[in-house]
């Protein structure tokens, strides 16, 4: 897991052609507006969250994020403990982001 701020974090989701954005947050926060073209895996429920990391492409880079960036560092390790190895946390989540939002 690589922490990168959130210009890093923008640039480098932004330009990688094989980079997956997964949002981890609840329904209710992602209601509230969600990096565009995130893909949105509930870390609390638990179970659910193993099987949908299992079947994720460990070739792939995933850029993870949640409200405030604690979530997103444990669903980092999680994905790094079922062999993804390229997953890099936005410090400061959401909570911090000043790019769009859809």
């Amino acid at each position: 897991m690589i922490d990168l701020n959130q210009t890093d974090w923008a640039i480098q989701s932004s330009e990688d052609s094989n980079g997956v954005i997964i949002d981890v947050r609840t329904d209710m926060e992602v209601e509230e507006g969600k990096i565009p073209g995130a893909i949105q895996y509930n870390i609390q429920y638990s179970s659910q969250f193993m099987a949908q990391i299992k079947s994720l492409d460990p070739e792939k880079n995933y850029y993870v994020y949640c409200r405030s960036g604690g979530r997103s560092v444990q669903a980092c390790m999680l994905m790094n403990a079922v062999g993804i190895k390229n997953t890099y946390n936005l410090l400061d989540g959401i909570s911090a982001w000043t790019g769009n939002l859809e």
